[in-house]
């Protein structure tokens, strides 16, 4: 049987280091109260950190983390084939060690019951205090995070735009059932062995809400939002487009949390024609090699919107790369009455609701918004050059209305009930 050893953590034991800290996860089934990005900068920041090693492979690894008088064990991971071999209670032995000579007079650890260093800890002497309760609260957005963020040209945005969304009920509801609540409750979603989504598609006429939708998902989740732009994605870039989708993605993965938007996505993803020529083949080539990296890791999330969901190329609507394909469509009647009551405001009592509603048939929430405001504009017009003007009434919102081109139409209309018959995924 070969022996082992313990030395000094180095840095090139990292990737060893998070391979075996995977394995003991996915054993123990058990999420660790210390994320292993914390742990492992500890290590490489001059942490107690121990390794112990067969030969030149490392098969275990403790970290500590000491605060005054205090220290925490925040690491015990054991390759499989090593546990029960003494190795554990080595590793915490020989942190005690480094610990003692710092100062440290108390040392705790936090696990879950009977996860990978349990047994080693009670070999060593450590009694479980039964009684206490873990309370933490995680934000989303580290210090280090903050300056990325802001070159992606991301933010966090602010809490309630869920709520504030007006109308659209189906769409809203069908969303918060597939995305929204698996991810903010993941606790609940593995429970029942639901697997919270990775990446969606929202598909609809323009001007239905994609993007408002896609916002406030993340401000539901209290989630970076970073949207990525096609049409600014750099062609100079040695590579070209591709090479400027990669590099983005590249960024983004140093980011502990984020919610990705792409509009219009068609631009980047759209049925390759098959010649060596076609510009975008490379590009959508790019993308469909850059979504399933995305999707391995925790608390991050793709939405793609587009217009036209049938432009977009078949490998990328497999259900391999996206979990659901959902519809946002046009408002209903009620929708656009609850959507002219969030742009009208106070004025909304004083104007005929049901005659602004059947007016604005073939509008989207983004005609109505402009629709209102252009019949309050007219107000503060007449206001000014008379005044002797009234409030905006009925007459000036369905002026208003008339002057406004609507963005859907018969023929839109008819493609996306196609769309909806062939496409959706939820």
């Amino acid at each position: 049987m070969p022996t082992w050893r313990l030395r000094d953590f180095r840095d090139d034991d990292l990737d060893r280091a998070i391979q075996i800290w995977d394995q003991d996860r996915q054993a123990d089934d058990a999420a660790p109260v210390f994320p292993v990005s914390e742990v492992m900068i500890a290590a490489r920041s001059g942490a107690p950190a121990v390794v112990a090693v067969v030969g030149d492979e490392v098969v275990g690894m403790a970290v500590a983390q000491a605060h005054g008088e205090r220290a925490w064990i925040t690491l015990v991971a054991l390759a499989g084939m090593w546990r029960n071999r003494g190795i554990g209670s080595s590793l915490i032995a020989e942190l005690e060690r480094r610990l003692r000579a710092q100062g440290v007079r108390r040392i705790g650890a936090l696990l879950e019951p009977g996860v990978t260093g349990t047994a080693a800890l009670e070999n060593s002497g450590y009694r479980p205090r039964p009684g206490l309760v873990l309370y933490e609260k995680v934000e989303h957005l580290g210090t280090s995070d903050a300056g990325l963020l802001a070159e992606l040209g991301g933010r966090v945005l602010l809490p309630g735009l869920w709520d504030a969304l007006a109308g659209m009920e189906r769409e809203k509801e069908a969303i918060e059932r597939r995305i929204v609540l698996p991810l903010a409750e993941p606790a609940l979603a593995d429970r029942y062995g639901v697997r919270p989504p990775k990446a969606v598609i929202l598909f609809g006429p323009p001007g239905t809400g994609k993007t408002s939708f896609a916002k406030a998902v993340a401000s539901r989740l209290a989630w970076p939002f970073v949207e990525l732009f096609p049409s600014r994605l750099a062609s100079g870039t040695a590579g070209g487009l591709a090479a400027s989708l990669r590099d983005a993605f590249a960024d983004l993965a140093e980011l502990e949390t984020v919610l990705l938007f792409i509009d219009e996505v068609e631009e980047i993803a759209g049925v390759r024609s098959g010649l060596a020529v076609d510009p975008g083949h490379g590009v959508t080539n790019e993308l469909l090699k850059l979504i399933p990296g995305f999707r391995e890791h925790d608390d991050r999330l793709l939405i793609c919107a587009t217009n036209s969901v049938r432009s977009l190329d078949p490998a990328f609507l497999r259900p391999g790369r996206f979990d659901y394909v959902i519809p946002v469509g046009p408002p209903d009647p009620v929708a656009r009455a609850a959507i002219w009551r969030r742009y009208l405001g106070t004025a909304a009592d004083g104007v005929d609701l049901h005659r602004l509603v059947e007016a604005s048939e073939m509008f989207t929430p983004a005609d109505i918004e402009f629709a209102a405001r252009k019949g309050a504009h007219a107000a503060f017009e007449r206001e000014f050059l008379d005044r002797a003007g009234a409030p905006a009434g009925t007459e000036d919102f369905l002026a208003a209305i008339a002057e406004t081109r609507p963005t859907l139409t018969d023929a839109a209309l008819t493609e996306f009930g196609e769309d909806i018959e062939q496409y959706v995924r939820m």
